[in-house]
């Protein structure tokens, strides 16, 4: 990586880095990425994301560890969830599996962050009996014996020793209030701890690095209302279904984004966290790459974005005063709540002008903010009634022709329009009916 792009790439995590400090996080780690090589880089780039400044909870699985130490137990499936039936001998064991598994993660997050400024850092993590839990009881007839839920997060006490600053590293186990432990599944401590901190995100690491539709495309984002339909269209592994529901669940109980990406994959977190398209799956109640009307406060961004394409000639260039006077007439793009697009309609009699098109470069990929900022600039003008849009541009006429704009002359164009054309500019003219 060149100068050049290693600036680029910094600049555009910045914003990153500024809206996930202080925020709560949940990482659901199963059983299976514990037993993966690549465990030992996703330890390092969860001790960066804490000395960051990010508040972590660690949820860790155990379940192919525990199939391993009690060969023997019995697997029951009701209503489609598959359990482990424990006695008192399978508890001690899982217990013990448990103990052993916690104890390797506190070992990785005791290095900080290796080969970095960081090596030295000392990385606090916290272990306790953080859940309440109860026993599930009989269900079909089948006694779960040991087998158990989550009943009780107490968050207070969690709360604390993340504002110590300290990782929380739970086990999936729980203990009711006379003390007798409990085995639990993982993602339901991870869901229900998530839900009950308000947490800003639950991380799912599964063997998929994301969802893909019936194509085989990514689907980068995803709705809860949408997931039954997203999940029927392709072929997706039990466990990668369960984390997605999970995922579904924790946004619908009130936590603002649930992602899922791949432990197989080195850096899959930071990229998912810190980069503008990610490489998992997103799971949010709302759009979070929306376009709407800008506002004052958006004008540092569009004069941001807009000032390096005015300096290469790209866009005519407009004074301060210029865009506050015709805030009114722009629209913005947001990806995860940062303006990273922007364009202007100005009226001019039937027809109306697209002018000041701009993304930022992070954001130029296919079927990105452009794309959006295009859609709702023709949607905002059918529903102000005009006939047609046009645009003139110096270096982006394909991309215009490609979505359905024709070229035209300066002479098509309203009578103020044809008096500030500057011909010395030699902007094409490229029209597009609405209908």
């Amino acid at each position: 990586m060149n100068t050049q792009d290693y600036a680029r790439w910094f600049r555009a995590t910045t914003p990153y880095i500024s809206a996930h400090r202080r925020q709560t996080f949940v990482v659901l780690l199963p059983g299976e990425a514990l037993a993966h090589p690549n465990l030992i880089n996703i330890a390092h780039d969860l001790a960066l994301l804490h000395v960051l400044g990010v508040r972590l909870v660690v949820v860790h699985g155990a379940r192919p560890q525990i199939d391993a130490a009690l060969p023997g137990s019995r697997i029951e499936t009701c209503k489609g969830v598959s359990r482990r039936v424990t006695d008192a001998n399978g508890i001690r064991v899982i217990a013990g599996v448990c103990g052993q598994l916690r104890s390797e993660m506190e070992a990785l997050f005791s290095t900080g962050v290796p080969s970095s400024p960081l090596h030295n850092a000392e990385i606090q993590v916290v272990s306790g009996n953080f859940v309440t839990a109860k026993p599930i009881g009989v269900l079909d007839g089948i006694d779960y014996q040991l087998t158990g839920l989550p009943r009780r997060i107490r968050a207070q006490r969690i709360e604390k020793m993340l504002d110590a600053p300290a990782i929380v590293l739970l086990s999936p186990l729980g203990f009711s209030p006379s003390g007798q432990p409990f085995s639990l599944a993982a993602d339901e401590v991870a869901e229900r701890v998530a839900v009950r901190l308000n947490a800003a995100k639950l991380i799912a690491f599964d063997e998929a690095s994301c969802l893909v539709d019936g194509d085989g495309l990514r689907l980068g984002h995803l709705a809860p209302s949408s997931m039954d339909a997203a999940l029927s269209a392709a072929q997706v592994a039990p466990a990668t279904r369960q984390h997605l529901a999970m995922l579904a669940r924790a946004v619908g109980g009130g936590v603002a984004s649930g992602q899922l990406v791949s432990y197989e994959d080195d850096g899959a977190l930071l990229a998912e966290l810190f980069t503008a398209d990610g490489v998992g799956t997103q799971v949010t109640e709302d759009d979070r790459r929306l376009v709407r009307r800008a506002e004052q406060r958006d004008l540092a961004d569009i004069v941001d974005i807009i000032r390096p394409l005015e300096q290469a000639g790209v866009l005519v260039k407009r004074s301060r005063d210029q865009l506050e006077r015709e805030i009114g007439e722009f629209l913005v793009a947001e990806v995860d709540g940062f303006v990273v697009g922007c364009c202007a309609l100005h009226p001019a009699g039937k027809c109306v002008q697209l002018a000041c098109v701009a993304v930022h470069p992070a954001y130029r990929n296919a079927g990105g903010a452009g794309a959006r900022l295009l859609a709702a600039a023709e949607d905002a003008a059918r529903k102000d009634g005009y006939d047609s849009i046009f645009v003139r541009t110096t270096q982006a006429q394909d991309w215009f022709a490609e979505n359905g704009f024709q070229e035209g002359s300066a002479a098509e164009l309203p009578a103020p329009k044809q008096a500030l054309y500057n011909p010395q500019r030699n902007a094409k003219v490229l029209i597009k009916t609405l209908t």
